[in-house]
């Protein structure tokens, strides 16, 4: 590198938006994500070990997918090489191999490939890196949103390790905001910049565990904000309200937040008020809420505490939740609205969720094996030892319906699904009751 491209490389550096100049550069500065970076972690000793094997990181926008890809850049060995699946063709990839293949063969160094957004590669250009990370060609490192058991070929997903990162907690943000505004060197702390308690509490419940949404707010609000009598940039409550497009609502003066409204709202549609459910949503509305979390959890209500007492419930949830991607604001205040007082008007059951932790619980306290002739068949050999010998065939009998042994030897007797009386889940109640006696 000459005098120039010095110079340019660190006029871009200081120009570069904040979130980009705060990534850490090693793993002790890593915030969040302990549970893949912690020091016992096999992550954390595969980059420290520089043994690090094709991975691929999944999770949320702005909880450092990108960020530990750049912190392997730093400490490895390796050739590293950075592509966008956006962007990038299979000539940009012959490139990468081409070289790859040379520093391996001329040096035995190995090369360390990055693709940002890797699910937007199609069939056909995944397929073509797999003989080369086969070979140890080149090491993958994947970065997605999606998740990859949908989005990214099988091939490639067997010779990964998938890494979930999940959303930074508030406190996690706090320290990295905090960092940001004092920071002289990589963040805003020449400017001399202070931020409120209140104002530090509301950017890091909005950022919703966007560690980059909220640098991004702090970088807008430190440049934009005029400096006061003292001389210094106050981050007040409204600076941050206005830098991250939220309303304060959430934190007025009664003291009702974030968390208590989307729990009150919970309650209200599980306890039956269609008044308060839609008060409730009006306020999150209001509060500029993301609609899709919104929807989320009308979705997860629908099978937790309606169920099968009315399995229209979640059809309408998942409707509305799709819509509301669609149409946008104001008029998803509609669709979420009918959504909502269907939840709340609907008969309540929470016996799925029973049967789930039931069967999870015995799932993890006994081995079992699967009846053999529930195995199955049709596979070549499997019926000369004995898989599927014995079964019948429900559509054969009566109301359709053969009193068998499903469940495993080992926990035969067990009781997981009970059916309550409300709704649509006192029919099915009768209805299992009528077949089992009709079949005796």
């Amino acid at each position: 590198m000459d005098l120039f491209e010095y110079a340019k490389s660190k006029t871009l550096d200081q120009e570069s938006p904040l979130a980009s100049r705060l990534r850490p550069r090693t793993l002790d500065e890593v915030v969040g994500q302990q549970h893949i970076v912690g020091k016992d972690k096999l992550l954390y000793r595969a980059i420290k070990a520089d043994k690090l094997t094709s991975v691929i990181f999944y999770g949320p926008p702005g909880t450092g997918k990108t960020t530990l890809a750049k912190v392997i850049a730093n400490t490895t060995s390796a050739s590293f090489t950075q592509i966008n699946a956006t962007v990038a063709g299979k000539k940009d990839m012959e490139a990468v191999v081409k070289q790859a293949q040379d520093d391996l063969g001329m040096y035995g160094k190995k090369t360390i490939l990055f693709i940002d957004e890797i699910h937007r590669f199609n069939k056909g250009q995944q397929d073509y890196l797999l003989p080369f990370v086969e070979d140890g060609t080149i090491i993958l490192i994947g970065a997605t949103t999606e998740n990859p058991y949908f989005e990214v070929n099988g091939a490639l997903l067997s010779r990964s390790i998938i890494f979930e990162l999940k959303s930074l907690e508030i406190p996690e943000i706090k320290e990295l905001i905090l960092r940001a505004v004092n920071d002289p060197e990589r963040g805003m702390g020449s400017y001399g910049a202070v931020i409120e308690e209140d104002a530090l509490e509301f950017l890091a419940d909005m950022a919703g565990g966007d560690a980059r949404s909220a640098l991004n707010a702090i970088e807008l609000g430190i440049l934009t904000t005029p400096r006061d009598t003292d001389g210094k940039i106050h981050l007040t409550l409204e600076v941050a309200s206005e830098c991250i497009q939220k309303r304060v609502v959430r934190y007025d003066k009664n003291g009702d937040n974030h968390y208590d409204i989307i729990s009150a709202f919970i309650k209200s549609m599980r306890g039956s008020d269609p008044d308060a459910a839609v008060y409730y949503l009006a306020k999150m509305l209001y509060a500029g809420e993301d609609v899709k979390f919104i929807a989320r959890r009308i979705m997860i209500l629908a099978s937790e505490d309606i169920g099968n007492a009315d399995p229209q419930a979640l059809c309408v949830a998942t409707a509305a939740a799709q819509a509301v991607e669609r149409v946008g604001m104001p008029e998803s205040q509609i669709i979420l609205s009918q959504a909502v007082t269907y939840m709340a008007c609907a008969p309540k059951s929470n016996s799925a969720v029973n049967a789930i932790q039931e069967a999870m619980r015995c799932v993890k306290a006994k081995k079992t094996t699967v009846p053999v002739h529930l195995q199955d068949a049709h596979y070549g050999g499997h019926e000369s030892l004995g898989h599927g010998i014995g079964y019948k065939y429900a559509h054969d009998y009566p109301n359709h319906y053969v009193n068998q042994q499903y469940l495993p030897s080992e926990i035969q007797g067990e009781h997981f699904y009970e059916l309550s009386d409300m709704g649509y889940e006192k029919k099915l109640k009768e209805h299992m009751k009528k077949i089992h006696e009709e079949a005796k």
